[in-house]
Order: structure tokens, then sequence, then C-alpha cells
């Protein structure tokens, strides 16, 4: 089993990557998350696994990347610090290593109001940006928060979210910068479907430099429905849907919904591979685990690498 990080390896060598989600299920059974894994398998270099998304209680995102792990994809483990103190996200990123797990993609987390549990005491301890840090101390400097040291450091390819469409828009670079700082290698972005606002981000996050400093993973969701879009407009926070994108999905009958919302994902990977400063594509198809080949394929990004089997 390869201890690299595929996705790393992939970056560093200057070619375009591409990673997918996965949502774990609402339950105990491995076999769920392995056949996503399935249908994502040779179609991109890395799996990102979600941290109770939403909020809602699913199957550990540690326990999920493990079992990806070990069907031979890259998993990136999501880990949010709305569930956990600095004692147990510093013992998960130690665990996560030990298990070949080597991409991390650390997160604040919905807030626990809008999930299934939301008497859930929100932790905190620590910020997203501080979270960070720490990973980045461990690996680098082989110590915890607080200095003391560890035995063996922890090998991790670190990972932050970005907003571009949140207001204000320089608050946005300010941000990143931030999150670079403290140590980012990558980030992914939030869904694109307003282009030119994501250029903008993009050009002002370049004028500071920021773009040779990390690698940055523009999101894509491809949109079922038009109704699913009209949804993220209106109840997605920081979702920044154009009118155009909501009327060419409007456009089409409710049977052509799915086929026209790849379509247009389609279409927005091939801007963003244009782009100076994107290093690659995030996709989001939670529950649609089986649109993420056709796109990639229809995108001119498959064959994938192949992973080095170290």
């Amino acid at each position: 089993m390869s201890h690299e990080s595929q996705l790393k390896n992939v970056l560093v060598q200057g070619q375009f990557a591409v990673t997918a989600e996965c949502g774990p299920p609402k339950g105990a059974d491995a076999q769920v998350i392995l056949k996503k894994g399935e249908l994502l398998r040779g179609m991109v270099d890395a799996v990102n696994v979600t941290d109770n998304q939403t909020a809602i209680v699913r199957m550990s995102s540690l326990a999920a990347c493990a079992l990806l792990k070990t069907a031979g994809l890259d998993p990136v483990l999501q880990m949010v610090v709305r569930d956990r103190n600095r004692i147990s996200l510093q013992s998960d990123i130690l665990g996560a290593s030990a298990l070949g797990i080597c991409n991390v993609l650390c997160l604040s987390g919905d807030h626990q109001i809008f999930g299934n549990q939301s008497q859930a005491l929100g932790v905190f301890d620590l910020d997203s940006i501080q979270f960070i840090q720490a990973v980045k101390g461990m690996r680098d400097d082989g110590a915890i928060l607080g200095g003391d040291l560890l035995d063996h450091k922890p090998d991790m390819f670190i990972g932050a979210a970005a907003n571009p469409f949140a207001d204000p828009l320089g608050f946005r670079v300010v941000r990143l910068a931030k999150k670079i700082k403290a140590g980012a290698d990558f980030i992914q972005t939030q869904c694109i479907y307003n282009l030119d606002r994501f250029e903008s981000w993009l050009s002002m996050a370049a004028d500071k430099g920021l773009t040779e400093k990390v690698f940055i993973l523009g999101g894509v969701t491809p949109i079922k429905s038009a109704g699913m879009a009209r949804y993220m407009k209106t109840r997605v926070a920081g979702m920044d849907i154009p009118d155009d994108v909501i009327k060419r999905m409007e456009g089409v009958k409710k049977d052509k919904q799915r086929e026209e919302g790849t379509n247009i994902c389609v279409e927005t990977i091939l801007r963003l591979k244009e782009l100076n400063g994107v290093s690659g594509v995030h996709i989001m198809a939670i529950e649609w685990e089986e649109a993420v080949g056709e796109i990639v394929k229809r995108a001119g990004l498959h064959p994938r690498p192949a992973p080095d089997r170290a």
C-alpha cells in the first residue's frame, strides 16, 4: 500500500489534478463507501471524504478514508474543528498518518444548529487556520501545540477550503493568504458557477503572489435540476449561481436537466483548465458519484496518471 499522496505527486509534477467528493453513509455498512470508491477509481487522483457534513451524523471520515485506502484509493481526510478539541484533532492526524492517509482538508464545519443533532455542543477549540498551523507543526517540526515533541512525525499534504463568492471579495483573498501562511499546501474552493467572480478572486490572489505558493483546485458541482439550482442560489450560504445558469436549467425538459447540469459542469472545467493559477478541479457530485467518470472523460482529463506503487 502506497504511503505517498498521489494528489501531491500529480500536483508537484505540474499535471492538472482531479479530486472528487464522497459522502459516508448514515450507517455502518462499509460496502456503501467502497461502492462509491469503485465509481471513482481511475477517474480521480484523490477522494475527499466529508466529515459529518451539514452536521448530520454519518460514518466517521477517518474510518471511511481507511476503507478507501485499503481499496487502493488516495483519500483526503476532511476534518472539522466543530466536533473535536485540539487533543482529539492532533490524535486523529497521527492515526490517519499511521493508516497511510496522507491528505487532510482542515475545515471549520457547518454549524450544528443546521444538522440532526442541534443540541450538540460545538467545540471550535481551534479555528480552521489554527488547525492548519497545528498540522504543519506536527509534520515539519515533529511537535504538537505547546511544543511537546512527537516520537514520529505524521506525513500530511495539508489542504484548506476557500470561498471566492462570499463578500467582501478583498477579505476572501486576505483569508486565503492567512491559510497559506498557516501551512496550506492546496486549496479546494466552493462550487464555481460565477466564473467572472472566480476570475476576479484568482487575479487578486495572483497579484499578491498567492497562486505561486499553493495549488488551487476549483470546485465544481453538476446540477441535477432547475429546482436544485434555485435552492442552492437562495438557501445555501456562500453560493453564487448567476441567473443565466438557472435560466439554462429551466430551459430544458425535466428529463434532460441532469444532462444539462453535466454540460455546464464540463464547460466550467474547460474554462478552469485555461486559467493560470488553477492547478486542478474538485468535483462535488454528492450522492451522484456515477456522474464523475463522464465529466472527467468529457473534460479531457482521462486517463489519470498512474499512482506510484511504493
